[in-house]
């Protein structure tokens, strides 16, 4: 049996980022501290990790000068730096990479890419996603490599609301970016999980 890729582990507030940082250097796992729980993700996969290099070199070309493609970039929820995210691939200011931070805000990002895992859960999934539309990112593009899919989910209100919608599509259908982030992002070349 195969434990899935995402953890939740209740810790006591106040002491979250310090038990994620413990967990971090212990193990060598992603953590993040999402809703009040903190998040494990065991290391990545060669194949997760190259959909995210195809998707940034697909992104980054077509920024404008004042953005940049990041990988492994935390985001905090608003107003609370002890529940934070740390997406596969964050677009945001290019002004950050002279920033000694690790925290970017999240009304800063322009786009939030999560690749998902072989083993991950709809229910860690969905979780998620909800929580990037809580912490006010504008817009998640999220990428399903076990079947071949993508859902592009957009601006919600306001921090703490829902995203107002979603598109979804299947590799080799583009994904409707934004102008102001390259419009359309092709996706008939990323792979998929071959298991």
């Amino acid at each position: 049996m195969t434990s899935p890729a995402y953890h939740s582990i209740p810790v006591r507030p106040g002491r979250l980022r310090e038990a994620a940082e413990q967990i971090e250097e212990a193990t060598g796992m992603r953590v993040e501290i999402v809703g009040g729980s903190l998040s494990m993700s065991p290391s990545r996969t060669g194949e997760h990790v190259g959909i995210v290099i195809d998707l940034r070199d697909a992104v980054r070309p077509h920024l404008p000068g004042e953005y940049e493609a990041f990988e492994n970039i935390s985001l905090p929820m608003a107003g609370n730096d002890d529940d934070y995210a740390t997406p596969d691939l964050t677009v945001g200011p290019r002004a950050f990479k002279d920033m000694d931070d690790w925290l970017l805000e999240s009304e800063e990002v322009q786009l939030a890419v999560e690749v998902v895992s072989p083993s991950e859960r709809l229910k860690g999934i969905n979780e998620k996603t909800a929580w990037y539309a809580a912490a006010g990112v504008r817009i998640l593009l999220r990428v399903d490599p076990r079947t071949g899919t993508w859902s592009l989910f957009g601006r919600p209100d306001r921090p703490g609301s829902e995203y107002r919608g979603v598109e979804h599509g299947k590799y080799g259908e583009s994904v409707p970016l934004p102008a102001e982030l390259g419009g359309e992002l092709e996706t008939s070349g990323l792979a998929r999980y071959t298991r």
